[in-house]
């Protein structure tokens, strides 16, 4: 299935997207799909679920702002990591990595969201 869209692209990236589709001898279509597809990383469907940053109440945003793994998840995200680093992880080892690291990049997504949030409303004062 596929959803048809409209998009605006500055000429600049149009004219990079033409060029690189000529020389790889592909259709702008294909090349502007392709690359959306590799951009954005897969979001678990629980995500649905969430309110956005921008509806939450004050307090409710700035404990996203300190949101932080389980720490048992934390505690083996980074043995997996070790072991990844060591050359000695199972298949069973890789999926629970790339499980953890879904769970800690939507978790960070979330928390730089609502710091952005948290700043916007000025609950708290920009990196300087």
């Amino acid at each position: 299935m596929s959803t048809k869209i409209t998009i605006t692209l500055p000429d600049e990236i149009y004219q990079r997207a033409e060029r690189f589709a000529r020389l790889a001898n592909r259709d702008i279509a294909s090349i502007l799909a392709d690359t959306i597809q590799l951009s954005i990383p897969v979001v678990s469907t629980e995500i649905n679920n969430l309110d956005s940053v921008s509806v939450l109440s004050n307090e409710q945003v700035l404990a996203l702002t300190e949101l932080h793994m389980e720490p048992e998840q934390d505690s083996r995200l980074s043995e997996l990591l070790d072991r990844q680093q060591a050359g000695t992880m199972t298949e069973n080892e890789l999926s629970e990595l790339k499980a953890l690291m879904q769970i800690y990049q939507e978790g960070l997504l979330r928390k730089a969201t609502a710091l952005n949030e948290a700043v916007k409303r000025g609950l708290i004062q920009p990196l300087s």
